[in-house]
């Protein structure tokens, strides 16, 4: 399965990300099939640049975007969703907080 993806480059402590489009159980940093785009998240506004057409062409086919990926084209407005939670949270965790709620 193909999934839309940031690859990250830069510098030690000045990163830098592609948005690449890969095959979804290869490493973030073998070569991509294809360079959608790329994002600076140091920029002074965030500076994301997308290649739209082509990312809407890709998604219509069955690619899929990771959850940063997929909120960055919400906000972007290529895509109409909600925003995903990216942060997960752990089975131990849940139970400890579902004890907190209960007393």
């Amino acid at each position: 399965m193909l999934t839309i993806r940031l690859s990250r480059t830069g510098k030690k402590k000045q990163p830098q990300y592609r948005v690449v489009l890969q095959e979804s159980h290869r490493d973030p940093w073998s070569p991509a099939k294809e360079i959608l785009g790329h994002y600076n998240p140091r920029a002074l506004k965030d500076q994301v640049v997308l290649n739209a057409d082509r990312i809407k062409e890709l998604l219509a086919n069955g690619a899929q975007p990771s959850a940063t990926v997929h909120n960055m084209l919400v906000t972007a407005g290529i895509i109409k969703a909600d925003k995903l939670s990216t942060v997960t949270i752990s089975n131990k965790r849940t139970k400890s907080l579902e004890s907190k709620k209960e007393a």
